[in-house]
């Protein structure tokens, strides 16, 4: 059963989740004993959204979260942290470019679903789309690999991804899978345009009806002796082919 909430930890991450998303803060605890710069400016910007801060011992923080405490912890709420299907076409019409979705078919592992975030938010996507089965969804461990990106990057959790992508269509976005068979490269495909672009799990890639409901299907040229590559990385590639497309380079 997946949690309603989730602990993130560190002022970095804590710091970008009060600037973005401060309703979604159940609880935010700080070490009682510690009053430099950086947790006073943290502790100033939690009265300033309204957030009450719990000043506990270190002790406390040990027991409740182990050795991965770092001083600052934050409950968060796992439905507020994320988007529901209706605020993403709200997303997309307040838009002033072309649409860059990233959509991850399958990623249970949640450090490649935090590496994915770092990527996405580095190449400017605007929504990062996820189903509820079949996939890892927000935690402390992908907070932590993200390093900020799982707080400022839009993350949409889906019941149903086939409808969803139907729906995107609808929206005049174009559909594109990564399929390591597929006989047109990445390097090949136009995406410059409205795009969802989506990327499989490791080993099994696109489910049937994902990869059924794409326009176009693309693969990433390997030259070496593997057929693969890690997700986090497929996803870097195939994003900031993208960023290269609609910038012109």
């Amino acid at each position: 059963m997946v949690s309603d909430h989730y602990w993130i930890t560190g002022i970095h991450a804590v710091n970008h989740l009060l600037r973005a998303r401060p309703s979604s803060i159940l609880r935010l605890l700080l070490k009682a004993d510690r009053g430099d710069q950086r947790l006073t400016s943290l502790r100033q910007l939690a009265y300033d959204q309204g957030i009450k801060c719990e000043e506990v011992k270190t002790a406390d923080l040990v027991e409740l979260l182990g050795e991965l405490h770092r001083d600052v912890a934050a409950q968060v709420s796992a439905s507020k942290a994320q988007l529901n299907d209706k605020e993403l076409f709200k997303l997309l019409e307040q838009l002033d470019h072309e649409a860059l979705l990233l959509v991850l078919d399958g990623v249970t592992d949640p450090h490649n679903l935090g590496a994915c975030l770092r990527t996405a938010d580095a190449a400017g996507v605007d929504a990062v789309i996820i189903p509820n089965d079949k996939s890892a969804g927000l935690n402390g461990t992908v907070s932590r690999v993200a390093s900020g990106a799982a707080e400022t990057v839009s993350v949409v959790q889906v019941t149903n991804l086939a409808r969803c992508l139907k729906e995107l269509k609808q929206n005049n976005l174009w559909i594109v899978g990564t399929d390591e068979n597929a006989t047109t490269s990445i390097f090949q495909q136009d995406l410059k345009e409205p795009t969802a672009l989506i990327v499989g799990s490791e080993g099994k890639g696109l489910r049937r009806l994902t990869r059924k409901s794409c326009d176009f299907l693309i693969s990433i040229p390997m030259v070496g002796k593997l057929s693969s590559l890690n997700v986090s990385v497929a996803t870097g590639v195939a994003l900031f082919e993208a960023v290269r497309q609609r910038q012109g380079v």
